[in-house]
């Protein structure tokens, strides 16, 4: 056990040294929130209840970005350039290999959530979360049901090439849908329908609830088990579409 662990913590600083040597990744993970984070919150300056949206918006925004977004594209470069090929040839445990993503991805998380809710907290007057076990067990939920969610995307991704049109057909229509950038309460039905049939839209609410309004976890209990449906149909097809192997010579 003592040896898994240290492959795994040997494996997330690998990971953490790769991650800021990729100008790319650190702007999917970091800047792009925070030019959201920018942008809007300087379009809603003069309404706090815009920005009261705004800020866990970009929260959720923050760990789709952090997991899905990340760990899809990154998975399906590993696959094609043949690097988990070679990683299941080695003495390195699979199960240690995949710890230290995850553990790579759930730091990211963790930082980018930090600095959307301080910036939220400084210049936007949205103040520090009311209910920090809340956040944990939200942000916990999002980062599993996406993580899975990406890597089971990337089994669908034909090269590295095309990663970015997969990824991003997904992920721009689902931060529009959900809320993330207006209250979703307020758009038409059909898209309301929509948006509650995606995690990201109960995500945003859940964190909503813990940084801005406060209320009560009972009241969110629903949001919560959709996420954790999301994540379990995730988990099933991320394990039962994974390959070491690349899909073409």
């Amino acid at each position: 056990m003592s040896d898994v662990l240290a492959l795994t913590w040997r494996q997330y600083r690998l990971e953490r040294k790769m991650f800021w040597r990729n100008p790319s990744a650190a702007f999917f993970n970091f800047v792009l929130p925070l030019l959201f984070l920018a942008l809007f919150g300087a379009v809603f300056a003069g309404s706090q209840t815009d920005l009261n949206v705004i800020v866990p918006g970009i929260a959720g925004m923050s760990v789709m970005t952090t997991t899905f977004v990340a760990l899809a594209m990154n998975m399906v470069f590993l696959r094609e350039q043949g690097v988990l090929k070679r990683l299941r040839g080695t003495p390195l445990p699979s199960g240690a290999y995949l710890a230290g993503l995850a553990a790579h991805a759930l730091t990211n998380t963790a930082l980018q959530l930090s600095i959307v809710i301080g910036v939220g907290a400084l210049l936007f007057g949205v103040g520090l979360p009311e209910e920090w076990f809340m956040l944990a067990v939200f942000v916990g939920a999002g980062v599993v049901a996406f993580a899975a969610l990406g890597v089971a995307l990337s089994h669908a991704i034909p090269n590295f090439d095309s990663a970015p049109a997969y990824v991003n057909a997904i992920f721009l229509p689902v931060i529009v849908l959900s809320g993330v950038f207006y209250d979703a309460n307020h758009a038409p039905t059909f898209l309301r329908d929509i948006a509650q049939a995606l995690p990201l839209t109960h995500l945003v609410d859940g964190l909503s609830a813990a940084i801005v309004t406060g209320a009560p976890f009972a009241d969110h209990v629903s949001d919560l088990v959709v996420i954790l449906l999301w994540g379990t149909l995730g988990v099933v097809l991320a394990v039962r579409g994974f390959t070491w192997e690349a899909r073409r010579g």
